[in-house]
């Protein structure tokens, strides 16, 4: 049990320190999992959905003030429902691309080249992007700013991040730089946006697993999710940070290592195809 605990503390610390930041956190519990041997049955994939909840929850009391100010806005406050209708668009072509290719993804996705490749392509790509906005400042320095416009084209972005190993706020924050959206506009508008794509991604999923939870050892599952929470607390505020003075290319270049690292890791299955 000692070791479960010990292991539920790690798996925990690496989901909530690589989601919100453009490193996918799939990739890292491929390989955390399989360095730890865990992950692979049911129980495993349960764990992994339910510490997601203890990332999302960390995004949700940072900004607690503001999701209160824009709940209770609602019914009066132009704004607040300007900012909700902003957040609905981007989320509507995850919502439906995901939706419809749920199955396609699972079978064919998670597997460790499509996992490796995504890491190196998403990082040619932050390269990319980074060299671009220093050609083309961006207009829009505030989430308050972003139009519909924009919004879209970060929800178009994000449907990328389908694909394990792309990373979710990668493809947010590039797709937003890509929009005119400084990084940390961008950065901030990836954490709300998160707050319903991983409510509703979660939400299917534990539903989908609920006998797998029924069965899971608590202990476990509470540790993961504390240290989920708090590592994904302590990441959102330091990537604020980071964005606000620095460019996105140190983690452009671990990216490629660590797609690099996933192929010589997974070599022998490689060789055999895609994999399994």
């Amino acid at each position: 049990m000692e070791l479960l605990l010990v292991q539920a503390l790690i798996l925990g610390v690496v989901e909530g320190l690589t989601e919100f930041l453009p490193v996918s956190s799939t990739g890292h519990l491929i390989l955390a999992g399989e360095v730890l041997g865990f992950g692979k049955d049911d129980l495993g994939k349960a764990f992994e959905v339910f510490i997601q909840l203890g990332a999302i929850l960390a995004v949700c009391w940072e900004y607690r003030a503001r999701l209160a100010a824009i709940a209770l806005g609602l019914p009066t406050d132009p704004e607040a429902r300007r900012f909700a209708g902003r957040l609905l668009l981007a989320f509507l072509p995850v919502a439906v691309v995901g939706l419809a290719a749920a199955d396609l993804i699972q079978g064919y996705l998670f597997r460790p080249l499509p996992v490796a490749l995504a890491f190196v392509a998403g990082g040619l790509v932050i390269l990319w992007v980074e060299r671009r906005q220093r050609r083309r400042p961006p207009r829009i320095h505030t989430v308050d700013e972003i139009g519909w416009r924009e919004a879209w084209w970060v929800g178009l972005a994000q449907v990328a991040a389908l694909v394990p190993g792309t990373s979710r706020s990668g493809a947010t924050i590039v797709g937003g730089m890509l929009a005119g959206l400084s990084r940390r506009a961008a950065t901030e508008f990836s954490f709300f946006l998160a707050i319903p794509v991983m409510l509703a991604a979660s939400g299917y999923a534990l539903l989908s697993r609920w006998e797998e939870l029924d069965r899971a050892y608590g202990a476990a599952f509470a540790v993961g999710f504390a240290a989920a929470f708090g590592s994904a607390f302590l990441a959102t505020r330091a990537l604020l940070r980071f964005v606000s003075r620095h460019s996105l290319v140190p983690f452009a270049w671990y990216r490629i290592g660590f797609g690099l690292l996933l192929i010589v890791w997974y070599r022998d299955q490689l060789l055999q195809g895609w994999g399994g």
